[in-house]
């Protein structure tokens, strides 16, 4: 139960809302500006299978969970990682964004990351935590075509290629000229 102030002054009646807590996440589109790769992860995702989306088996970025005390620049480079076999030399924030903010408090930090592609894809992800991950190369004109279908159909993904069609020309030349600025 809430009540908030109101634009011509005053105070709202109590209103009732659920809110969903969640934590942050962090996102990180894998780009390599030498050979200008993307990296994209495929894998089942429980809420397109509920809401009877024609294909469960989503194309997304890399993400996962940032736990208690952990940077979300930490978690970019983890899931990388598990998640692609790849190392990010470099990250690049492309933004923060609340996902649903009328009903949860689930945040995303939005990186693109710097990486070799070559020789990447295959399969990934902790058997733990029962993941089944396919990562791919793809060419980054192919990548950004993506953005025309609705091959692609969430939006952590949808921003980051949007931005990155944006970007690319900037990104490469700044990656290029610089020396990498992580391990």
């Amino acid at each position: 139960r809430i009540k908030h102030k109101l634009y011509g002054g005053g105070w709202s009646q109590v209103l009732q809302r659920e809110v969903m807590r969640r934590g942050a996440i962090t996102g990180v589109l894998l780009f390599d500006p030498t050979r200008q790769e993307v990296v994209l992860v495929e894998q089942f995702r429980i809420g397109a299978w509920a809401n009877d989306w024609p294909n469960p088996w989503l194309l997304e970025c890399v993400a996962g969970i940032v736990e208690p005390g952990e940077k979300p620049e930490e978690v970019a480079i983890r899931e990388a990682m598990e998640e692609s076999g790849c190392t990010i030399t470099r990250l690049e924030l492309i933004t923060r964004y609340l996902t649903t903010p009328g009903s949860s408090t689930e945040q995303v930090n939005l990186f693109c990351g710097q990486i070799d592609s070559t020789g990447v894809g295959g399969l990934h992800g902790l058997a733990g935590e029962g993941e089944d991950i396919r990562a791919s190369v793809w060419p980054l004109v192919e990548a950004l075509t993506l953005l025309d279908g609705q091959r692609i159909c969430n939006a952590m993904t949808l921003i980051a290629l949007q931005w990155l069609s944006l970007h690319h020309s900037d990104l490469t030349i700044q990656w290029s000229s610089a020396v990498p600025d992580l391990p």
